[in-house]
């Protein structure tokens, strides 16, 4: 196996021998498989659109979910994936009868191997088929890129939403990715291209959400437990959190929320829900500690799975673009209820959760809220009261070396303002850091999913300003990152413009030392230094 799609990648070059994920190098292999085929379904579809037929949103559906599948910590089931595997190449079979010169095609759009050669031909289609060194950075970065994508307009596609040119240029870059002849001009292009398809995709989803759930408010949410027994959701994805609490309408079992799904707490819909208890525990990493002493069972519903212990595998249940060898999974159609009744049979017989802390956390300052406080916050501005806005959204991780953002954020200047989404939060919205005449110095948009709200902030405080740029705000980009979400989001930002974004804890594996370059001269990305000089690189002297 060859994997270096995440942040964590071993010793910041590549998982060749076990993912430091805990996926197999069979699983990895097949993961590999599934991003062929889904190119392949790709160049048949994108043909297709060239010669003026449609393309079914099924179709649409099955290479988003694909893509989301292969992100990081989202399935490490062998058998789920082949079985993905097995679906495109007949659904890309089916696209190509309509394709009037096929031998024309990549290969990928024309191989169609049976099962018993799925092994052989993963084990020559990976990242490293790809021989060019900055070509295969840049075609890697596109593709994690559109896997960040897949995950936003999944989400959107469970609420009914769906985009068809976005999906069409999903469809259309990951062909490109195939074509020998484009230049790494064309791809540093087709780079900031899907950038600016991630905006869309945002929207999209920002969209869905509210118009579902109504806009993000701030909310106080409580960090204890109940005596009830509960079940535990993690993940992101809002629609089955909802399924669930209707299911568990008047059942005696609680429903908390786990690291990326502490902002649902903050949509109006959700609050008429009394038995969503509160949030418990912390990012996705801390999981195995965590899930051990919730006791009740957890439903995972997208990726940061981490392979469970034993001693609760039995209680962790999967749905959507998630697996895991020996648990439990939950299908359903985009539309369709999922049946919960199974999962909340388990709680019913379980234990209360086992308390981890006390008290609340605010939140739920997604766009909406943040101007509805524009008038305090251009005056605190003014007056000097704030100084600075540092945006430190993104993802946390395991490594010691993300000790950094807890620090630099505990000793920020008392006069700046975090703007955060996703679970990098974690790291210090506990911290206590107060407020600046009644705004609260840490003003969290909700999950990684939400990073769109931070970008309109930006958008709507240049306006208020009257600033043509966004890089005269006082707005600072120190930004962690771990998966595929994050790379969208990075070539989103790039795309409205965005420069000298710090980038941590390391800078992306996938990086060639060129493409690093090209980022640095034409973007200002830069990587993390210590607190004490990125405190005075920021702040000057002293700070």
């Amino acid at each position: 196996m060859f994997c270096y799609q995440c942040q964590e990648t071993a010793g910041g070059k590549g998982c060749t021998v076990k993912g430091v994920c805990g996926k197999s190098p069979e699983v990895a292999a097949m993961q590999d498989l599934l991003v062929y085929a889904t190119k392949g379904l790709s160049c048949v579809t994108t043909e297709l659109r060239r010669t003026g037929i449609a393309i079914d949103p099924s179709t649409n559906h099955l290479v988003t979910m694909n893509l989301f599948s292969t992100i990081t910590n989202a399935n490490f089931d062998y058998d789920a994936i082949a079985d993905r595997v097995r679906e495109t190449l007949a659904e890309k079979e089916r696209l190509l009868a309509q394709v009037d010169d096929a031998a024309s095609l990549p290969e990928a759009a024309r191989w169609k191997g049976g099962p018993s050669e799925f092994d052989a031909k993963a084990s020559t289609v990976g990242v490293l088929a790809t021989g060019d060194e900055d070509v295969r950075s840049l075609r890697e970065l596109i593709i994690y890129g559109l896997k960040g994508l897949s995950a936003y307009t999944k989400h959107a596609n469970a609420l009914l939403k769906d985009d068809g040119e976005v999906d069409a240029f999903i469809q259309r870059a990951l062909a490109a990715t195939l074509d020998d002849s484009l230049s790494v001009d064309d791809l540093v292009s087709l780079t900031l291209e899907t950038g600016e398809y991630g905006v869309s995709g945002m929207a999209l989803l920002d969209a869905a959400n509210t118009g579902a759930y109504g806009n993000p408010e701030a909310t106080e949410v409580q960090l204890g437990v109940r005596s009830n027994p509960g079940i535990l959701v993690s993940g992101h994805d809002l629609r089955d959190l909802e399924m669930l609490l209707e299911q568990t309408e008047g059942t005696g079992v609680d429903v908390y929320t786990h690291a990326e799904m502490l902002p649902a707490h903050y949509y109006p819909a959700f609050k008429r829900y009394p038995h969503l208890a509160g949030n418990y525990g912390n990012a996705w990493w801390r999981q195995e500690e965590e899930f051990e002493r919730f006791n009740g069972p957890i439903l995972m519903t997208t990726n940061c799975v981490v392979p469970p212990a034993d001693s609760y595998r039995d209680r962790l249940w999967t749905t959507g673009a998630t697996g895991v060898p020996g648990c439990r999974h939950i299908d359903g159609a985009y539309g369709e209820a999922k049946d919960f009744s199974a999962l909340i049979d388990q709680a019913k017989a379980c234990a209360p959760p086992e308390e981890l802390e006390t008290g609340a956390i605010v939140g739920g300052f997604a766009h909406e809220q943040v101007l509805a406080l524009a008038d305090k916050i251009v005056d605190a501005v003014k007056t000097g009261a704030i100084r600075t806005f540092v945006v430190m959204a993104g993802c946390d991780g395991r490594m010691k070396s993300r000790a950094y953002y807890t620090e630099f954020a505990r000793r920020l200047p008392r006069d700046t303002v975090i703007l955060t989404a996703g679970c990098a939060k974690y790291r210090y919205n506990k911290l206590g850091l107060g407020a600046i005449d009644g705004i609260p110095r840490v003003l969290d948009a909700g999950q990684c999913n939400d990073s769109y709200s931070l970008a309109l902030i930006a958008l709507k405080l240049a306006e208020i300003f009257d600033l043509e740029d966004l890089n005269d705000l006082p707005l600072v980009f120190n930004i962690a990152w771990y998966e595929q979400k994050a790379v969208i989001v990075l070539l989103a930002l790039l795309y409205l413009g965005v420069r000298n974004i710090h980038l941590g804890p390391t800078l992306p594996a996938f990086l060639s030392p060129n493409v690093a370059n090209v980022l640095a001269e034409h973007f200002g990305i830069a990587g993390i230094g210590t607190v004490d000089d990125d405190l005075e690189l920021f702040f000057g002297k002293g700070a």
